[in-house]
């Protein structure tokens, strides 16, 4: 085997951190705790993820004669479709004339016409609506005419969207991410450090993957906000709603834009790399001049599709926050995709100049520096305060990727040392020959044998055409030889230096982390911000100051149906006992405190002094002496009287009452 240079094959010592490596350390650990002081500055309250905050009639609320509209208020602006509010009479039927509208042009209201002389009682409204930020939310409450009345309308308890479409869609917001970065940064690795073939299929996978995701997100976008199942992506009209809205608008820009990008694609990776030994240098920097400004005006547009359907397009300053999100996005798929189009490019043991290695340095260098920049005002935005970043959902995934991204900032550190190091050698790299690496190959396989023909070599010229047919064990043992060729001269190409091959290997390590750091941002363009999740539960908490408290009623009531069997206690549960949705267990127990069940058990509630009921409880048998009704409304509060009912055998059975205060 041929022998490494001298100035490769011995280990060099460790050297220091360079200046640049070190001042890029400085600047990130002072944008981080820039981030951390910005964190304790407050600023005033500001939603991302719409919360019903009003509506008329007021929810439980009994008036006398029967209202002309129901109208919604949020905390923000939302999009409406045509069963956004749904108002059902006590048998379950449909009372509201026409869709929902917004009331004076104010986007954080839904109003909705109902039909005239409506008969008394419970009508219960169901409303579905989008946030401006594109997330999905949805509620129900109840309202009564004259008198509270039993209702049949039903309501999904579980008002999300579908599992699998949900499933489906948080993999295509997955695969956008990743495949915006791999084109950006394919594209810019292209232009400005080197175009090859791997360079080439990862930007173009890019596109693919990019595109094939948006068109994914578009067909599943109606099913993801109406609540349906993956059958409604055939939904036409539910394809035209989406089309009519801010996420629809976007995604159908996305699709538009990356027809653009096709056409760029194919200028870069075609004339302008046939381009590359033009003779004149006139034509080549005119068409360089061409592309960046194409290429800048499609990567900024398709950015801004994030931007603008986004957490960026609502909330405080979205003025500035829509444009800093655009510089955020081109940064990370600047800085991920490049480092994509260098692990290609290493992987294969394509030849790459020391100055294109600097180049794409330098320009991650400056990738990082707007990625942070960018990041610690996006976070100050959307958390605003050191209780929101502890103690929300969005707080937690933050200080995740923070962590993430402090440990691709060391280890892009090292990638820089190891491109210091190919600077310092010579101008091209150290790669053996194929005609080296075939004889290698060939004294590996004397040594072995070869099936008597390893006096053969890889590089003997080809029989004659009029010659006999070649020997199919001979033919079958050459194309394992060139086989090996190849791939001992990739290999050879890829660590042919301890440089080399110490930066590929760094480099695949960023490229690992990058992928679980898109993840991260993936749940966090999700998951509602800390700003909006903290003012959320302050107007809870100011909700419940201003509600009386009541703690859950817990009632014994011992029983006996007759046999000496039948004998025990039973504990009756409502929680949290107030007008409107109750959660109720029934548990009975034996003389010893032990778990027992019965043939039936029955519980009702009567309000005698509005003689209203009696109101079954739908109990549902969970375990052994556990009975339980999830969702039991009350639609109002008073003095109920509470009936259960146990039966132990096909005739022995007993009936307890007691009095309850609910909501007094």
């Amino acid at each position: 085997m041929t022998s490494l240079p001298p100035s490769v094959t011995a280990r060099p010592a460790r050297p220091a951190l360079g200046p640049t490596a070190r001042r890029l350390l400085s600047i990130c650990g002072a944008l981080l705790t820039a981030l951390l002081c910005a964190l304790s500055v407050g600023a005033s309250p500001a939603s991302a993820h719409a919360a019903l905050t009003a509506t008329d009639p007021a929810d439980g609320a009994v008036v006398k004669t029967a209202p002309s509209q129901v109208r919604l208020t949020f905390s923000e602006g939302v999009l409406l479709s045509r069963d956004s509010v749904r108002v059902l009479d006590p048998n379950g039927k449909r009372v509201d004339t026409g869709g929902p509208a917004h009331v004076g042009g104010r986007s954080s209201t839904a109003a909705v016409a109902l039909h005239s002389g409506l008969p008394d009682g419970t009508f219960t409204v169901a409303w579905k609506v989008v946030s401006e930020d594109s997330h999905p939310v949805a509620g129900a409450f109840t309202f009564s005419i004259g008198a509270p009345s039993k209702t049949k309308a039903k309501v999904p308890s579980d008002a999300g969207p579908d599992t699998t479409v949900e499933t489906l869609y948080n993999i295509g917001r997955y695969a956008a991410y990743g495949g915006f970065a791999a084109l950006v940064g394919g594209c810019v690795f292209a232009g400005l450090c080197r175009s090859s073939r791997p360079v080439q299929k990862l930007t173009v996978g890019g596109w693919v993957t990019l595109f094939s995701a948006t068109l994914l997100l578009l067909l599943l976008r109606g099913p993801y906000t109406d609540g349906k199942g993956i059958g409604g992506v055939f939904d036409l009209g539910g394809l035209g709603d989406v089309l009519s809205t801010k996420p629809g608008a976007a995604l159908l820009s996305r699709l538009l834009l990356l027809g653009a990008a096709a056409v760029f694609l194919a200028v870069l990776f075609g004339s302008y790399a046939r381009r590359a030994a033009d003779a004149d240098p006139r034509r080549r920097q005119d068409l360089a001049f061409g592309l960046a400004f194409g290429g800048t005006v499609v990567s900024v547009g398709l950015a801004a599709t994030w931007a603008m359907a986004e957490h960026a397009s609502v909330g405080i300053q979205s003025a500035l926050a829509m444009p800093v999100d655009v510089v955020h996005m081109l940064a990370v798929g600047v800085w991920l995709g490049g480092l994509g189009a260098l692990v290609a490019t290493l992987r294969a043991g394509e030849p790459i100049e020391r100055a294109a290695v600097r180049r794409f340095s330098r320009l991650a260098f400056g990738s990082v520096v707007a990625l942070v920049l960018t990041g610690v005002y996006q976070s100050w935005r959307q958390v605003g305060s050191w209780s929101a970043l502890t103690g929300t959902d969005y707080g937690r995934w933050l200080l995740v990727k923070i962590g993430l991204v402090g440990v691709l900032l060391a280890i892009a550190a090292v990638s820089r040392r190891w491109t210091a190091r190919l600077a310092d050698g010579p101008a091209e790299t150290t790669v053996e020959t194929t005609d080296q690496a075939t004889a290698q190959v060939n004294e590996e396989s004397e040594e072995d044998g070869g099936n008597g023909e390893s006096g053969e070599t890889a590089a003997e010229p080809a029989e004659p055409a009029d010659s006999e047919p070649a020997d199919p064990v001979r033919t079958a043992q050459l194309a394992r030889q060139k086989a090996a060729v190849a791939k001992a001269t990739t290999l050879r190409r890829r660590y042919g230096d301890l440089a080399r091959g110490s930066l590929y290997r760094s480099v695949v390590a960023e490229a690992i982390v990058a992928v679980v750091l898109l993840a991260v941002a993936t749940v966090l363009s999700g998951t509602q911000p800390g700003r909006a999740a903290s003012a959320g539960a302050k107007a809870s908490g100011a909700i419940a100051e201003s509600t009386p408290s009541v703690d859950p009623i817990s009632v014994e009531i011992p029983y006996d149906t007759g046999p000496k069997s039948g004998r025990g206690k039973a504990v009756f549960m409502l929680d949290p006992a107030l007008p409107g949705d109750n959660l109720v267990h029934v548990f009975l127990f034996d003389r010893a405190d032990r778990p027992v069940d019965a043939e039936e058990v029955k519980v009702s509630l009567t309000l005698p002094k509005k003689n209203l009921g009696p109101l079954p409880v739908p109990l549902e048998h969970l375990s052994a002496g556990h009975w339980s009704a999830k969702s039991f409304q009350l639609p109002m509060g008073g003095t109920w009287r509470l009936s259960l009912t146990v039966r132990t055998s096909d005739i022995d059975q007993v009936t307890e009452t007691r009095n309850l205060k609910i909501g007094q």
